[in-house]
């Protein structure tokens, strides 16, 4: 039986969940779906200049979980920006982090966007 996967602690949910080239329509079979926890971990590395042992720690997981999850990240970014594939961004194994903790994870949550659904399915 495999273990339970282990909910990866987000700070904010994307302002837009649909991402790629402006000439391509988003209802067209060459999609990539990103999980929220890539998203996050290119915010929390790539944006927030977090290292990869700070963003686990962020995350409540793994370093090591970080490698694969930033790296299956770039991977469909570089998809995207090469064979010109949309990126969508949803689902995933995470938790979003608590509003009543002193601190949100991040040095610059988004606290507007907290809590917020993706409305774009």
């Amino acid at each position: 039986m495999p273990r339970p996967r282990k909910y990866r602690k987000v700070c904010c949910l994307p302002e837009s969940n649909l991402y790629g080239p402006l000439n391509r329509m988003p209802l067209e079979d060459k999609m990539a779906m990103m999980s929220v926890e890539e998203y996050e971990t290119l915010r929390l590395i790539d944006l927030e200049g977090l290292t990869q042992e700070e963003c686990a720690e962020s995350m409540q997981v793994a370093r090591t979980t970080v490698q694969k999850i930033y790296a299956d990240a770039r991977t469909k970014i570089a998809d995207s920006l090469v064979n010109g594939t949309i990126i969508k961004i949803e689902g995933g194994d995470f938790k979003l982090c608590d509003e009543n903790e002193p601190m949100y994870g991040c040095k610059k949550c988004h606290r507007n966007r907290c809590g917020r659904e993706i409305t774009d399915k």
